[in-house]
């Protein structure tokens, strides 16, 4: 299957409209979203005006995935009200703020869909700092007009710089594990769509059984197990050309393994004679390297963002806990040490979290902690919560929820939830069938 991930942009403009004046921001403009519940910020989203016909409907889908987009981060709360006060008819034309002040509006975002020809639209949208009474940023995009929900995202992604100081996740996509059937005979393929839950798209056709996909950091691309004749193989799919290529068995493997940073290897867990080891993989001549040796399960590995640390977890202290090496397997330190066992974790892109599943008196537990091991917090939990995968921008995590099972032969419900880092706002990821071993794609190339 060819899945392509270009924006089919005819031409991009970006306004540099972030004037003098706008990089000073209101004190009550900018928000924090480090720690705490945060109180969303007041901002209203105008329709995006446009002519008859393609344009009007494409800008009220427009200015709705965005508002969807802002309001479920759950940093900003969209002032209804504000949709009866007239917006300007051109987003370059400076509005009336004192019709947007006695709403408490922070922000408002103002924008227009203009049909170019038959398949061309033309896009504009600014930010305006209802406070300080000035525009923030500016953006106009010339594309062709079935691209327009990502147009969506990546103008939310914008927004979400702009007020909060740290980058975007909306222009991005989610692989995941689609199940369906019986609990003894469950049909797994391969999935994926956009982080929001649209355009999605089934990989595989359920012929054979598929786990565990990660992204590449550096590419649209992804790993992912496969058992064909009862053998894990494991397999690079580029997303782009729809082109797979094996890369080889591995006997013993029960995690697909992850990628560097770099995207030029990858690493995984090996058992072999009851003993599992990690591994790396140079993806350029495919040459494999032991980096740890012990008499123990050492798994599911995972890279810090700048490749000189790994983490996995390891029964080698007596019960399974979260250990950190070097990249090179040396200089082993054992960080987790609270009560419970501990699994799959997985490095949050800036290096200052690392997540992980948690099992405690019969429960699983979704939590964060620094790589020192301290400041443990759990965000989720559930009979069964597992695979946390991070947003590009280390403020939300994804994992799946399992419901408790029940005696009628039936499987339970398996489901994708995401959540803030500050630990509220936990949201169900609607799919076409249950989903599970989520993961989440880096911000899309333009």
């Amino acid at each position: 299957m060819h899945i392509s991930f270009k924006l089919l942009f005819y031409k991009i403009m970006i306004l540099i409209i972030s004037l003098v004046s706008s990089q000073v921001f209101s004190e009550d403009l900018r928000i924090k979203i480090n720690s705490g519940q945060v109180e969303p910020l007041p901002i209203a989203i105008a329709n995006f005006t446009g002519e008859e016909g393609v344009s009007s409907k494409i800008g009220m889908q427009i200015s709705t995935v965005v508002s969807n987009n802002l309001v479920g981060s759950g940093q900003f709360k969209a002032i209804e009200s504000a949709a009866f006060i007239a917006p300007p008819t051109n987003p370059s034309v400076m509005p009336n703020f004192t019709d947007w002040t006695p709403l408490g509006i922070k922000a408002l975002i103002t924008g227009s869909v203009k049909n170019i020809n038959d398949q061309q639209i033309e896009v504009e949208f600014r930010l305006w700092d209802v406070i300080a009474e000035t525009d923030l940023i500016g953006l106009r995009l010339s594309v062709n007009s079935k691209a327009w929900r990502r147009v969506a995202h990546i103008i939310s992604d914008e927004i979400f710089e702009r007020l909060s100081g740290d980058s975007g996740y909306f222009d991005t996509r989610i692989v995941y594990i689609a199940e369906s059937g019986p609990q003894n005979k469950r049909i797994k393929r391969l999935a994926i769509m956009d982080q929001d839950g649209e355009n999605h798209q089934f990989l595989t056709d359920g012929s054979f059984l598929v786990l565990t996909p990660r992204f590449s950091p550096t590419s649209q691309e992804i790993t992912y197990l496969a058992y064909f004749k009862n053998e894990p193989r494991v397999y690079i799919f580029n997303l782009e050309t729809g082109q797979q290529e094996l890369l080889g068995s591995f006997p013993g493997m029960t995690f697909a393994p992850r990628f560097s940073p770099s995207g030029e290897k990858i690493i995984m867990s090996l058992a072999e004679k009851g003993v599992t080891d990690i591994y790396t993989m140079d993806l350029n001549n495919q040459e494999v390297k032991r980096l740890t040796n012990s008499p123990s399960i050492d798994t599911s590995p995972s890279f810090s963002p700048d490749g000189k640390k790994i983490i996995f977890n390891s029964d080698r202290g007596g019960t399974q806990q979260l250990y950190v090496m070097d990249s090179n397997g040396r200089n082993v330190k054992r960080i987790s040490f609270g009560t419970g066992r501990y699994a799959t974790p997985v490095w949050a892109p800036k290096g200052e979290l690392i997540a992980f599943t948690k099992i405690l008196k019969n429960k699983f537990y979704i939590g964060v902690m620094s790589p020192d091991g301290s400041g443990e917090r759990l965000l989720a939990q559930g009979y069964l919560v597992e695979g946390p995968t991070w947003a590009p921008n280390g403020r939300v995590l994804m994992y799946f929820k399992q419901e408790a099972p029940i005696d009628d032969g039936k499987s339970t419900r398996v489901n994708l939830f995401k959540i803030d880092i500050t630990g509220f706002r936990e949201t169900r990821i609607v799919t076409p069938s249950d989903g599970s071993d989520p993961a989440w794609s880096p911000l899309l190339p333009n």
